[in-house]
């Protein structure tokens, strides 16, 4: 079902515009009446919403992510099923992704860089501390508002830790997937860190380390090919900066920082 401006959403819900769409959902801008505010309502796509198991996981997404709340977090305020539609409604940010940022200006100073991976390490951080963790972390998933604070967006497939989860490569975006992600094989906290790493190295240089003809191709160079160091590209990152880098995209989980923290202190 496609929904039109004008229409309503549990009698308070008024759809202003699409605003984005992904593989799974809809995005749309809607008034809340009941409370006078904006918000984003995310509905899951049609031919997915007849499908036990993917709306089981969409609202295992929406339940997850509601029980954060960060500054860093996109926060989530209601998960409803109204007949055959499945949605999430969710605070809207008057911004732009982080990917559209680096578009946009080539690449990033080094402090704003940095300021930035701060704030998307605070919010990993915190969901880490609640067993959540991200799994697709990419500069689509962060949204620059106007004032400069930075939020992570969509723990799209987010499992609680403490249930050991075999993901495919096919999730998360493969140019930010971590080595064990990309061997389908457990992870943790580290691959969200490594896939920070990952955006950091694409803030400071303008570009990705791997590169590929496919998905595979891409997925393989995570697990197989030595990383450039990223002064190649741009000899102005400071030699700590570089190190931080590198240690976050390390191959092995076990030569990264082991917590959001641990990269917090040396950022």
């Amino acid at each position: 079902m496609t929904l039109r401006t004008g229409m309503y959403l549990q009698d308070r819900y008024e759809i202003l515009e699409q605003v984005g769409a992904g593989g799974m959902s809809v995005v749309y801008k809607a008034k809340c009446h009941k409370l006078n505010r904006l918000v984003a309502i995310k509905i899951l796509k049609e031919e997915f919403s007849s499908d036990s198991n993917f709306v089981g996981k969409f609202k295992m997404e929406a339940q997850a992510a509601a029980r954060l709340s960060h500054p860093n977090i996109v926060n989530v305020y209601d998960v409803i099923d109204e007949g055959d539609l499945h949605y999430i409604v969710m605070e809207l940010i008057d911004g732009v992704t982080l990917k559209t940022y680096i578009a946009r200006k080539g690449k990033l100073e080094i402090k704003e860089s940095i300021g930035i991976a701060i704030q998307v390490a605070q919010g990993i951080g915190a969901a880490h501390e609640q067993h959540i963790i991200h799994r697709d972390i990419k500069p689509q998933n962060m949204i620059i508002s106007r004032d400069g604070k930075v939020k992570v967006a969509d723990f799209g497939i987010a499992r609680g830790v403490s249930t050991q989860t075999m993901t495919s490569a096919a999730m998360g975006s493969v140019h930010y997937i971590s080595p064990e992600q990309a061997r389908g094989s457990y992870s943790d906290a580290r691959s969200d860190i490594y896939s920070l790493g990952i955006t950091m190295y694409e803030m400071v240089t303008g570009r990705l380390p791997y590169e590929g003809d496919n998905t595979v191709a891409i997925a393989l160079s995570h697990l197989e090919d030595a990383m450039v160091p990223p002064a190649v590209y741009n000899p102005e990152i400071p030699v700590s900066l570089e190190r931080i880098i590198l240690k976050c995209t390390a191959k092995k989980p076990e030569n990264r920082y082991g917590s959001a923290n641990e990269l917090i202190a040396d950022l």
